[in-house]
């Protein structure tokens, strides 16, 4: 790691150390892979005929994917099947871009470093069928205790419901739960959820 990512590693372990179980997102906070996303939804899109301005996907950064799809209707005045667009996306995704995902490093080796020290679960807003793939590449996966992802709670982020089911199933109190996130919508639900939050992108 850089001299930089060795502070901000240092920073997060330190952050970390009154809680009990650490809770991260995945795209943009262990994944260098936002610009991907970005460019899988652009290309999903241009299908449905809708030119999209990315800034959209920064603006509704942890949305699921069919929330997302909700708000391009919305926007572009359009009507399609948004389920149909998320599958689409995610098979865009994985065809195009997965392979090329990198790791956030002082984030990766920080959720490696606490195996064992604290409780870990990955809470995201994406597909299983893609994160599981993501969390492979970025050599994570059997490192959780658990995942959290789209459709596995009735409403997902900026909810706090996706949060509160992992506390949950870690068995651990809400407020001894830390969030890592890079985007306002998943702070605003770990904050909802009375958990503690790090914007990973603000160290």
């Amino acid at each position: 790691m850089s001299p930089e990512s060795i502070e901000k590693f240092n920073k997060l372990n330190k952050i970390a150390e009154p809680y009990d179980a650490l809770l991260f997102d995945v795209d943009g906070t262990l994944a260098d892979n936002i610009s991907a996303h970005k460019a899988a939804y652009v290309a999903t899109a241009a299908e449905y005929n809708v030119l999209l301005d990315d800034s959209l996907i920064d603006e509704t950064a942890g949305w699921p994917t069919i929330a997302v799809a909700k708000e391009i209707c919305i926007r572009y005045n359009t009507t399609f099947d948004v389920h149909e667009f998320s599958k689409r996306k995610s098979a865009i995704f994985i065809e195009q871009f997965i392979q090329q995902t990198q790791p956030i490093d002082y984030v990766v080796e920080h959720l490696k470093y606490q195996i064992g020290k604290k409780r870990i679960a990955a809470v995201s807003g994406g597909t299983r069928s893609t994160l599981n793939i993501t969390l492979t590449v970025l050599g994570v996966l059997d490192k959780l205790e658990t995942l959290v992802c789209a459709g596995d709670t009735p409403n997902g982020k900026p909810s706090p419901e996706p949060f509160l089911l992992a506390a949950e199933k870690l068995q651990v109190d809400p407020a001894k739960c830390l969030v890592y996130e890079d985007g306002i919508p998943g702070v605003q639900g770990a904050l909802a959820a009375g958990m503690g939050a790090v914007r990973i992108d603000q160290l």
